[in-house]
């Protein structure tokens, strides 16, 4: 059976900004967590899009892993992902070809179907012109085309031209994980908010596969939420302002991460309590020993090839120590 010392674990961070602080602030801690995951050992850094989200600060995905690669020296660093109905096809090969060769070997482009944000946020990005997810497979193989020359087509990317970085697609439900098969390229599954969905989407994703020049065989990486303390209580109260966060992003009020003493402090009603027991039930929370049985059930449950942990908590310390004993599960 396979265990967490037998596969990478890597991070997903949305460079949460915490309630009082800011933008900037979320910034410097991200390369602060880069370089402390890195020095701890984990394979990836990815970085998320969303927009219009005031706890959410990734919304320049490119610009990010530039920064967080040049911070770096070993960790591979990508994104997770970039949601390509936000952008032209060619402006995501530019920008991938780029960081590909600048930080040759270390650079992943993880490609998403959804907006990231709501539908007005999504027709401010898109304009008039209305990009949309129904031709994402289209897309896709344009932007994979923009990796290498071709005589007789009237644009071509010189900066993506010979610098393809690995390409992810990543999913939510069934429809990435039927194409990702389909094309033979790795997939990431967000068990973190989407866990109903993990073992169908996985099933299909390994039932639609084809080996291919990038694969021979499947290639799974669950995304985990995941918070860790020294014991279950502590790591409770820690994780306690994630569920507020979706609480308010669900009634239409997103905030910034709120303390845990604000989250102890509100209002619940039944049905926020209701929501939050199912919305949470999938994420892992606890002492180093909880946490590693909730990590190993997953990987029994899902046969993942790799795990991508994130790990949101208001305090940086915090969140680095959460890192820190994750990693020495794996030692």
């Amino acid at each position: 059976m396979t265990t967490l010392r037998d596969i990478p674990l890597s991070v997903l961070d949305l460079s949460p900004v915490v309630s009082g602080s800011d933008a900037g602030t979320a910034f410097r801690n991200t390369l602060d967590l880069a370089r402390y995951t890195e020095a701890l050992g984990y394979h990836r850094y990815w970085l998320a899009e969303h927009h219009n989200m005031p706890g959410i600060a990734s919304s320049a995905t490119a610009v990010l892993i530039g920064q967080v690669a040049g911070a770096t020296e070993r960790i591979r660093v990508g994104s997770g992902g970039v949601m390509l109905p936000n952008h032209a096809p060619l402006v995501v090969a530019e920008q991938f070809g780029t960081l590909e060769a600048l930080h040759p070997g270390r650079i992943d482009l993880g490609l998403g179907r959804a907006p990231g944000t709501d539908q007005r946020t999504a027709y401010a990005l898109r304009g008039p012109a209305g990009l949309s997810a129904e031709d994402f497979p289209q897309r896709l193989a344009e932007l994979i085309g923009y990796f290498e020359h071709e005589e007789g087509r009237p644009v071509n990317s010189v900066a993506a031209e010979g610098n393809k970085p690995p390409v992810w697609l990543l999913g939510s439900s069934g429809f990435s994980a039927q194409l990702a098969g389909m094309l033979g390229l790795p997939f990431s599954f967000a068990h973190h908010f989407s866990a109903e969905n993990t073992l169908p989407a996985i099933a299909l994703y390994r039932d639609s596969f084809k080996p291919s020049a990038v694969l021979e065989e499947p290639y799974v990486m669950l995304g985990a939420s995941v918070t860790c303390a020294d014991t279950d209580e502590h790591a409770q109260w820690l994780a306690a302002p994630n569920g507020l966060t979706f609480l308010s992003l669900r009634k239409g009020r997103p905030i910034p991460l709120p303390t845990p003493e604000e989250a102890a402090a509100y209002d619940y009603s039944d049905l926020d309590r209701v929501f939050l027991e199912e919305r949470m039930s999938s994420n892992i929370v606890g002492s180093p020993e909880t946490v590693r049985k909730g990590l190993e059930s997953l990987l029994a449950d899902t046969g993942a090839d790799e795990v991508m942990i994130t790990t949101t908590t208001y305090g940086q310390d915090d969140r680095k120590r959460s890192y820190q004993l994750v990693a020495d599960l794996v030692k």
